[in-house]
């Protein structure tokens, strides 16, 4: 039996994989009617605006795809960080609230968005680490810290108490490359860094 122009684009599918359109109108002459077909019949899934995911299967059912493959797909970039208001629970610095709001610091995009029925929050930044560290959070969380639900006042006393356990250089390097101008001089006046 001779292969479809469908059978043709689903041989190029690698299951677990997120799909731009762009990437698969290279294998269709009718890449539109081609994947809306794929999506009926659940070999792919739509996850966002012109994003598709081809399933992978377990005896459970399909998997969803995970966070970093599905905003690499989006952003057609590797250089991002996926983070959490959550995280600063881990400094114990009073933060205890549970956020359910995921943050994606990178260079390209800037917006609320869904992909695959989760819902993120992109941040261009012109800097940021490559994995979230102890200096990085806090300086996070300061520049954070009027959007969180704690107690401003209380949050950045404990923050001021954590300073004083830190590695000061590791950290006065993290004020220097991720912190807003607030957070900079809050570092500065508050004299957190020489006490």
């Amino acid at each position: 039996m001779a292969m479809t122009k469908v059978d043709e684009l689903r041989r190029h599918l690698k299951r677990g994989k997120v799909y731009r359109r762009s990437d698969l109108e290279v294998y269709s002459t009718a890449v539109d009617r081609h994947l809306g077909m794929l999506v009926k019949e659940g070999a792919l899934q739509k996850i966002a605006p012109g994003m598709y995911y081809h399933p992978r299967e377990t005896v459970y059912g399909a998997v969803p795809p995970d966070e970093e493959t599905l905003v690499k797909s989006f952003l057609k970039d590797d250089r991002f960080l996926v983070t959490s208001p959550n995280v600063y629970n881990s400094l114990g610095v009073g933060t205890t609230q549970l956020y359910n709001k995921r943050v994606v610091y990178n260079h390209k995009r800037h917006g609320e968005y869904t992909l695959g029925n989760k819902h993120f929050t992109f941040l261009k930044k012109p800097h940021f680490p490559k994995q979230v560290t102890p200096e990085f959070l806090v300086v996070d969380l300061v520049n954070n810290v009027d959007t969180l639900a704690e107690d401003k006042t209380m949050v950045l006393g404990k923050v001021a108490d954590k300073v004083r356990q830190m590695d000061h250089k590791k950290l006065a390097k993290a004020v220097r490359e991720y912190g807003s101008v607030r957070t900079r001089k809050l570092f500065d006046n508050g004299r957190w860094l020489s006490a």
